[in-house]
């Protein structure tokens, strides 16, 4: 199984990542990539960049290295509402937005409470995909988080960094993720969460999980860029000009 797309990329703007777009690209270029995401921490995150660093993003040239960029961001849950520290003029300008719980952000609690904060997040439309779900800190319940997922066209991400050792016990909880998923219709989406540009592209751990659980190729959207470009149409991004080779 070949991966295409890195969805998950932070950058020294993030605060505690250590590279720059320019070398994020040219990683993904020697990985043989065909997308990249860029997805600094939205401001409530310590460390993260102003809401300039966002709306500013239309800067970036869309190909880089050879590689197509995506503008985006890695969105906060704020709280049980399912609030998300984007504003609506940012999200306008942005091609992806991935929306993940951070401890500093949402204090980890129940899981009744964790689960009805990505009920909301989903429910709002306003995020493409939820980001490292198997972080066992915030616990949920699996069934009705992923059902509403499939239900409204949201990617539940496999994230490398959680199996690589990241999150300390994120690779039980990632497989039964999977498994439920699959189950229930989910598309999954494959992020890097790399914070150094050696780490763009790394999926080892997530392909060995999907061949594990036996995901279909199709259930993964990047492991083409068609299929990626075709689902962030689905769920009503404009259509990226310079993105219509890759389809």
């Amino acid at each position: 199984m070949k991966f295409v797309v890195d969805t998950h990329s932070h950058t020294v703007s993030s605060g505690h990542a250590y590279s720059t777009v320019l070398e994020n690209a040219a990683a993904a270029a020697d990985k043989g990539l065909q997308l990249m995401c860029v997805t600094d921490h939205a401001s409530s995150m310590p460390g993260a960049p102003h809401f300039w660093h966002f709306a500013n993003q239309k800067i970036l040239p869309r190909f880089l290295h050879g590689v197509g960029i995506l503008r985006g961001v890695e969105a906060n849950i704020m709280n049980v509402e399912g609030e998300i520290d984007i504003s609506a003029k940012v999200e306008g300008h942005l091609d992806w937005i991935l929306a993940s719980f951070h401890e500093p952000v949402f204090a980890p609690s129940s899981s009744t409470q964790h689960t009805e904060a990505l009920l909301n997040v989903i429910k709002s439309g306003r995020v493409d995909a939820l980001g490292h779900l198997g972080n066992p800190n915030f616990d949920f319940d699996f069934e009705r988080v992923l059902a509403a997922a499939a239900e409204a066209n949201v990617l539940v991400e496999i994230n490398n960094s959680s199996l690589s050792g990241s999150r300390i016990g994120s690779q039980p909880r990632c497989e039964r993720i999977a498994e439920i998923g699959k189950e229930v219709g989910v598309s999954f989406t494959t992020g890097s969460d790399a914070h150094f540009a050696y780490d763009i592209g790394k999926f080892d751990s997530a392909a060995a999980l999907f061949d594990k659980v036996n995901i279909d190729e199709s259930s993964i959207v990047t492991t083409s860029a068609s299929r990626f470009i075709e689902f962030l149409e689905s769920r009503g991004h404009a259509p990226i000009e310079e993105f219509q080779s890759l389809r």
